[in-house]
């Protein structure tokens, strides 16, 4: 596991498991994942399922969940819903995603008089450490919001510096990122990214360094951002990487995974509650720092407490 990681990983051991219903864990991968994270004393899963179909793959995957509630809920649908109201009572602390598809999750949470929304959006945040980059990073929003507008994209940026305010005792620095540097009314990210900067100057975004539009390149290289004669705080130091929409964000971070060995963690955050949305292709470790991340970030939220440092 990446250092980065490892020291959030620490410092769940310091606090309480989190209370965390999963809807619907009925695939060996689901099921191994809220057992994996409760093994190291990251969460208390609530199993929300069909109990003898959880049971039959729990014994052929060697996996214990004798010790583990299980609310009996036959199908997805209802499981999602129950694994809401869950939290809605308080019984649960976090969502995590099983084996059903993330929009019948989120159907549950966005669920108006029964749902866990918030005034702002929900939106998607990649945890990253690569071995080249000195220090861990987010990309948002790469799971969530399709394409975002520019309402939209103020709350993305503010959930994310939000939760990256809970690792570092700094201002997060933000990269607003297009193909360019420059405003380009062709370009919608370009006008978005301006826009943004100046909500960040009146202070409709709070607690970060904001700027962009901005190149990858120069996001993350402060040498590439030199030769282009980009003055910028942000430059070759992003904390944060917010990208134009959900293909490209996507794209990014799986190419960060794929070619750049990158660790990883994902939540989902804008709801009530941090969501958890663990990938098949996820390995283990990331699985286990997905969860750490959801209970660092509720313990904060429920503790009114700042930063990890």
């Amino acid at each position: 596991m990446h250092q980065a990681y490892k020291e959030i990983l620490d410092f769940c051991k310091t606090i309480p498991a989190l209370p965390t219903a999963v809807a619907y864990p009925c695939s060996g991968f689901a099921l191994s994942s809220a057992v994996e994270a409760a093994e190291v004393g990251v969460l208390e899963p609530i199993l929300v399922g069909p109990k003898q179909e959880m049971l039959d793959i729990a014994l052929k995957e060697n996996l214990d969940i004798s010790k583990y509630e299980i609310i009996d809920i036959e199908n997805a649908h209802d499981a999602a819903f129950k694994a809401v109201e869950l939290v809605r009572t308080g019984k649960a602390k976090s969502l995590m995603k099983g084996s059903l598809h993330t929009d019948e999750l989120l159907s549950a949470v966005l669920k108006r008089d029964t749902g866990l929304r918030t005034d702002r959006a929900i939106s998607h945040v990649f945890l990253m450490s690569v071995p080249s980059y000195p220090h861990m990073f987010l990309v948002t929003d790469a799971a969530v919001n399709i394409a975002p507008d520019l309402k939209t994209k103020a709350d993305i940026c503010q959930n994310a510096i939000d939760l990256m305010r809970l690792f570092t005792n700094q201002e997060p620095k933000v990269a607003i990122l297009s193909a360019v540097e420059t405003v380009n009314p062709r370009i919608q990210s370009t006008l978005d990214a301006a826009a943004l900067c100046k909500m960040a100057d009146r202070g409709q975004i709070k607690g970060g360094i904001i700027d962009g539009p901005l190149a990858f390149d120069n996001a993350i290289s402060l040498e590439a951002a030199k030769i282009k004669g980009i003055d910028s705080p942000v430059a070759g130091d992003a904390h944060i990487l917010l990208a134009p929409d959900l293909e490209s964000g996507n794209i990014l971070a799986k190419q960060l995974i794929h070619l750049s060995n990158a660790a990883t963690a994902g939540i989902i955050l804008g709801a009530k509650v941090p969501i958890i949305l663990t990938s098949r292709a996820d390995n283990v470790d990331s699985r286990i720092a997905s969860c750490a991340v959801a209970a660092v970030t509720m313990y904060f939220k429920e503790n009114q407490l700042e930063s990890m440092k």
